[in-house]
């Protein structure tokens, strides 16, 4: 046979095996996909221990805790006796955090707990040792306010820490405490605790039982939606159609933009957002957008603390969305932030939700005036513009 028909021949083979080999790898690949679904649709890898079964012990063992007399709240009655709380549904599990979705009174919230067991909290040791009500109130608001500024790096006025201050009350006062400590520790509940009062664009705390506290429900978003936020689940009924879908998307990221200028200029310290996704979010029925996912968000001070970290390049300086520049001669991370919340939010989520309601050509100057509040300067962003100015855009 000649040398050329050989080489034909071990061509064909190979290509033959080739397609063989290609048809295998697609058939694993369905297989493999088929398998994945179906693990993940009965609560698979990615939810972890998120299954209602799971979900239904853990509040069980918690309203044990609460019949003997170890934890309290003022949710506890109703979750564990009169059943007014009603478990519905587990929405994730994550190492130990726990976000469960109730029924209360009729009305759809969410439980929510660092850690599933109430043991696992840190406790007051003292509380051990004392049979009566023998620790002087001003230690125990010196304690919280210790642990308030460990968590937000902060130092609160005792005005502002009513949210969070359970005085003593009756027999139970050992409870009530235990049960304070254990929700001091989830840097979460104090965020949205202590901001509530003072912004519209924090979840509001409704109450607590033991270690799990309980805040509104609210339409979050998702990356996979057209839209990011579901604007016809969020405004229910009073939602008109396409019409107003618009409309809609443009108010919601006028208040995502008015969020973000609150977050930089009306606290005592500007709060920075480090994890911006739309999972983080989410609208009440007025469209307001809300932060439900703060465990990214720090204030100045711990900012600062966060990003001055050695470092031999700029690489090292980054942490989630907030990074700044390294200082080679002193490998430092500067602690000051090189970007800034609008920055990150505009290029992101402001974009995605324009991009659903704009035509082409109002969508391309959308972008210029929000790429234009951004300026590169080797090779970090600076802001040149405020939250203002593309809000304005959007109002024209």
């Amino acid at each position: 046979m000649p040398a050329w028909q050989r080489l034909r021949r071990g061509r064909l083979a190979l290509r033959r095996c080739s397609l063989a080999a290609c048809l295998l790898l697609c058939a694993c690949w369905a297989a493999g996909g088929a398998f994945v679904l179906a693990f993940l649709a009965r609560g698979g890898l990615f939810s972890g221990r998120c299954t209602d079964a799971q979900s239904q012990r853990i509040l069980a063992r918690l309203c044990l805790d609460y019949r003997k007399g170890a934890l309290t709240g003022d949710l506890c009655e109703d979750l564990c006796v009169a059943q007014k709380l009603i478990y519905t549904r587990c929405l994730y599990y994550e190492r130990g955090k726990k976000v469960i979705q109730a029924n209360w009174r009729g009305r759809p919230v969410i439980l929510k707990s660092k850690n599933e067991i109430f043991s696992s909290y840190h406790h007051l040791g003292f509380l051990e040792e004392l049979e009566s009500q023998g620790v002087p109130e001003a230690e125990l608001l010196l304690m919280v306010a210790l642990e308030i500024k460990n968590v937000l790096g902060l130092d609160l006025p005792n005005n502002t820490m009513g949210p969070l201050w359970t005085k003593r009350k009756g027999p139970h006062w050992k409870a009530q405490l235990a049960s304070m400590w254990s929700l001091l520790q989830q840097e979460e509940y104090i965020y949205f605790s202590v901001l509530q009062d003072f912004s519209k664009h924090v979840l509001r705390v409704i109450g607590s039982c033991g270690h799990f506290y309980a805040v509104e429900y609210l339409t979050a978003g998702h990356a996979w939606h057209k839209t990011l936020f579901s604007v016809e689940d969020a405004l229910g009924a009073s939602f008109s159609g396409i019409g107003n879908s618009a409309k809609a998307i443009t108010e919601i990221a006028i208040s995502f933009l008015d969020m973000v200028k609150h977050f930089d200029n009306d606290f005592s310290h500007r709060l920075h957002l480090c994890d911006i996704k739309p999972e983080n979010f989410a609208i009440r029925n007025d469209l307001t957008v809300v932060a439900i996912d703060v465990d990214m968000a720090f204030f100045e001070p711990k900012m600062r603390d966060i990003l001055e970290q050695n470092c031999t390049g700029d690489q090292d300086c980054n942490f989630f969305d907030c990074f700044s520049k390294c200082d080679l001669r002193s490998r430092k991370c500067g602690a000051e932030r090189a970007n800034n919340n609008l920055q990150v939010s505009g290029r992101g989520i402001i974009s995605l939700l324009l991009s659903a309601c704009l035509s082409f050509k109002i969508l391309i100057i959308a972008q210029m005036r929000i790429n234009g509040c951004v300026t590169v300067i080797k090779g970090f962003f600076t802001s040149s513009c405020t939250s203002l100015d593309v809000a304005a855009f959007l109002y024209e």
